[in-house]
């Protein structure tokens, strides 16, 4: 610096004012040439630093999709059984205790419910944060907004299922039936099963309230049948496009 700083003197001494403007115009463009090149690395650097953060992202949410999608595949079949199911016991009304074989029995008692456990812990931290500004393609973006409402549908279908089950159907049942029915055939529980109090199926498929939850609860089954075919819809399409992101 020294030794520029005494060229430039020198030249204005010696009166060559042009060629001090000259250089004076050189040093000025490669000093800005040096600034851009350094904004350009720092520039380069935050971009890279941006797509390590995007691509962790996009990895945590396709592993929680892929999960949901196990979830939802399963949660159909259970549907589809629990439908079925609920098909035959309609089936039943009407039925005298003594034509009910054990298979129509056994399907009346087996009255249950599952919940379904949708993943969403890193869509809620992508919405919630501000790690949404990582997420540069607008098709995914509207995706990824969408999606929380969607779990929210199929979770507050799956409380009211919950609700007809033990909230209707266990009360009706246990009114009706010895949950002895729903142990095992076996020597270990004979002499339990003689003692107990009979159950009367017949009273239990003639009454109105039992037969009203059993409707109401196909009707909201299959509802969320189709809240699940919908979702799982969404979830392969949202896992699509963040494989080809991710590749």
């Amino acid at each position: 610096m020294k030794f520029l700083g005494k060229f430039r003197r020198r030249m204005i001494l010696d009166g060559k004012f042009k060629n001090y403007l000259l250089y004076a115009v050189g040093e000025i463009v490669l000093i800005v040439a040096g600034i851009l090149i350094a904004w350009k690395i720092n520039n380069l650097n935050e971009l890279r630093k941006s797509k390590i953060v995007q691509v962790k992202i996009y990895e945590s949410l396709y592993e929680e999709l892929e999960t949901n999608l196990i979830v939802l595949n399963t949660a159909s079949t259970t549907y589809e059984s629990t439908s079925a199911n609920l098909e035959k016991t309609l089936a039943y009304i009407g039925l005298q205790q003594d034509q009910l074989d054990n298979e129509a029995r056994e399907t009346i008692v087996q009255m249950k419910f599952r919940n379904s456990n949708l993943r969403d812990e890193a869509l809620s931290s992508i919405n919630a944060t501000d790690k949404f500004q990582f997420v540069e393609n607008d098709s995914l973006k509207i995706l990824i907004a969408q999606y929380p409402a969607q779990i929210k549908e199929f979770m507050e279908q799956e409380v009211k299922l919950r609700s007809i089950v033990e909230g209707k159907l266990k009360p009706n049942l246990e009114k009706h039936l010895s949950l002895v029915d729903m142990l095992p055939e076996n020597s270990k529980y004979k002499r339990i099963k003689s003692y107990v109090k009979e159950s009367d199926y017949a009273s239990l498929l003639n009454s109105k309230e039992y037969q009203n939850a059993v409707i109401d609860l196909l009707l909201q089954t299959k509802i969320q049948m189709n809240i699940a075919n919908k979702i799982k819809n969404k979830t392969e399409t949202l896992a699509s496009k963040l494989s080809l992101e991710l590749n």
